[in-house]
């Protein structure tokens, strides 16, 4: 007996199975990722938080980050941003935002947020990265007071220069509101934080402060405090000086 020839759609359609699957698979670990209204996540997230900025200010290869933190307005910090694509692609996870007074150089407590996105275009792989975004606008910042906003769309972004120059930079990217660092485990390609949505998790930040809570109040009118947030705003601190 031949067997059945190949047809294209038969191909295509095992294809997109293969990639619907693929993709599902990938937003299932993102969301393994992001954490959620449980106090005691919140004060893991926010240890990792003083871990990977305490990490980026030991790290030869960003020396450029060291030398400019000072001139952040605030720092959106990611202890592990998870990342993975066949074709279509997924990445999220969960942070804490701190925001500088540049008068006294103290950080403020720290305010919860969630980033996600898909993507779809030639991209492979996966990866886990620790990443900061620092906000250097005004704009950048009144962006992240808001419940939700995209990069890239309500704001612009840009990779970061590594080590101690500017290479592979221009002066758009130095320009642009929020700038990216990461330190990366794993592989991948073809793929950025353009189109990428950070929202507020309100749940978190109840969690953490133990009533409803806006970042807005946070950040800016400073209407709760936690003391165990105290050793991140102290790592911040120590970074600027």
């Amino acid at each position: 007996m031949k067997p059945f020839p190949k047809t294209s759609t038969g191909i295509v359609g095992t294809f997109t199975g293969f990639t619907v699957v693929f993709t599902v698979s990938i937003w299932l670990l993102v969301g393994s990722g992001l954490a959620w209204g449980n106090a005691a996540d919140q004060k893991q997230l926010v240890d990792n938080a003083k871990h990977t900025i305490e990490s980026f200010m030991d790290d030869p290869q960003f020396t450029w980050f060291q030398d400019h933190v000072k001139d952040a307005k605030a720092l959106l910090i990611i202890p592990q941003l998870l990342k993975g694509a066949f074709i279509f692609g997924a990445e999220g996870g969960s942070g804490v935002l701190i925001v500088r007074d540049r008068d006294s150089n103290n950080w403020s407590n720290p305010a919860f947020y969630v980033l996600g996105g898909l993507s779809f275009g030639f991209q492979w792989g996966g990866q886990a990265s620790e990443v900061i975004i620092m906000a250097r606008t005004d704009g950048a910042v009144e962006n992240l007071y808001t419940s939700s906003f995209k990069l890239g769309g309500d704001a612009s972004i840009a990779a970061g220069p590594y080590g101690a120059g500017i290479e592979g930079s221009t002066s758009a990217n130095l320009n642009a509101d929020f700038l990216s660092f990461s330190r990366s485990k794993g592989a991948f390609a073809g793929i950025s934080f353009v189109g990428v949505v950070i929202y507020a998790s309100d749940d978190s930040n109840e969690a953490y402060y133990g009533k409803a809570i806006r970042p807005l109040d946070i950040l800016t009118k400073k209407s709760v405090t936690n003391p165990h947030a105290d050793g991140l705003r102290e790592a911040a601190k120590k970074a600027v000086q």
